[in-house]
């Protein structure tokens, strides 16, 4: 239950996923490998694929974790990180701000993606370790877990905060995201409002559909003290940055262009670190159908920022919450997001 600091019951039964080996910046490669039908894909994905850091935060899990109840679809973590050290290790805590968190869901049909962003504040129990067999009494903000043990330490607390139990996991480092944005020759973003960076050099950001290389992008999606919304605005221009990314990696004439292909993958390669089975082939021979227009953006309901213990947090919508999650485990999102969200939530979808 989501926000609940109950025991979780041990599964039975080993998941056996068939495909599911996909993340946000995989499927960016996916749109292209699609262009170049399945040898192309392969070929390009088996050589990416050797190129990939890895990560093993499951290991760790050894206490109860959430089942895997429905077979076919997949649950992916994809934790952004403000790192400058390239040599930081991703296992452990302390070392990386992690203050992006999204649980991307895949439906068993294949035909879309739910990306939920999960405040970096949210109230949430964190358990002592990422081997206990329960969530535990302790609460904090979300990203102190990571603080606190790692990858492994920020997986259970998501599993125990949405009881979806993840498949993979995909660290984004985006700072590295600039030379990502570069290869493609900048993306289009769309300006909510004009604006000053609080962030050297002062950039000025213009209401209005503006022209951002990878520096400049990143700079933007940053941006929170200038919005009412404060993070919540930020979690939104990250959304859209993601978005960005795939459609012009998908339009750029990447495809075309065995160099830009191959500075464009290059340069992904170099900003992600994904869990040790995570196949990139897979994906790309499942997932050649799916464009940006597939990725549903959503936030983790809650109800605003309020001070507790001293601080401010931002609380669950525990009841939203449940039921969100509920969909997700049960791989019925389509039927949730058809019930409950009308028109589509986010603004960031609209490039």
């Amino acid at each position: 239950m989501a926000g609940s600091g109950n025991t979780y019951g041990a599964s039975k039964k080993k998941a056996q996923p068939k495909w599911g080996r996909i993340a946000l910046v995989a499927l960016i490669a996916l749109a292209l490998c699609g262009g170049l039908g399945l040898g192309g894909a392969w070929l390009y994905a088996k050589s990416v694929e050797g190129d990939l850091s890895r990560t093993d935060p499951f290991s760790a899990l050894t206490g109860g974790r959430p089942p895997k109840t429905v077979n076919g679809s997949q649950n992916i973590l994809l934790v952004g990180s403000d790192s400058r050290d390239p040599d930081a290790a991703t296992d452990k805590g302390g070392e990386w701000r992690t203050d992006t968190m999204i649980v991307m869901h895949i439906p068993s049909s294949q035909d879309r993606a739910y990306l939920i962003s999960l405040p970096r504040d949210l109230h949430v129990y964190i358990p002592k370790d990422a081997a206990a067999a329960d969530c535990g009494t302790r609460k904090a903000k979300l990203n102190a877990a990571y603080a606190f043990g790692g990858m492994p330490l920020l997986v259970k607390t998501v599993e125990c905060y949405t009881s979806v139990r993840m498949d993979h996991v995909m660290l984004i480092d985006f700072g590295g995201f600039t030379e990502v944005v570069d290869a493609l020759g900048g993306v289009d973003m769309k300006i909510e409002k004009t604006i000053t960076s609080i962030h050297k050099p002062k950039r000025t950001f213009t209401k209005g559909t503006m022209h951002l290389n990878g520096a400049e992008a990143l700079d933007y999606a940053r941006q929170r003290k200038q919005f009412p919304d404060g993070d919540f605005a930020r979690m939104r221009h990250q959304q859209q940055l993601l978005k960005a990314l795939l459609d012009k990696a998908v339009s750029g004439g990447i495809v075309t262009s065995p160099g830009k292909l191959n500075d464009f993958l290059g340069a992904v390669t170099s900003a992600v670190t994904v869990d040790q089975d995570f196949k990139l082939i897979d994906m790309a021979i499942q997932f050649r159908g799916i464009r940006s227009d597939d990725l549903i953006f959503l936030t983790n309901p809650h109800k605003g920022s309020q001070m507790v213990g001293g601080e401010s947090v931002v609380v669950s919508d525990k009841e939203k919450a449940v039921a969100l999650y509920d969909a997700v485990g049960k791989d019925t999102m389509k039927q949730w997001y058809e019930t409950n969200v009308s028109p589509p939530p986010s603004p960031s979808v609209n490039n």
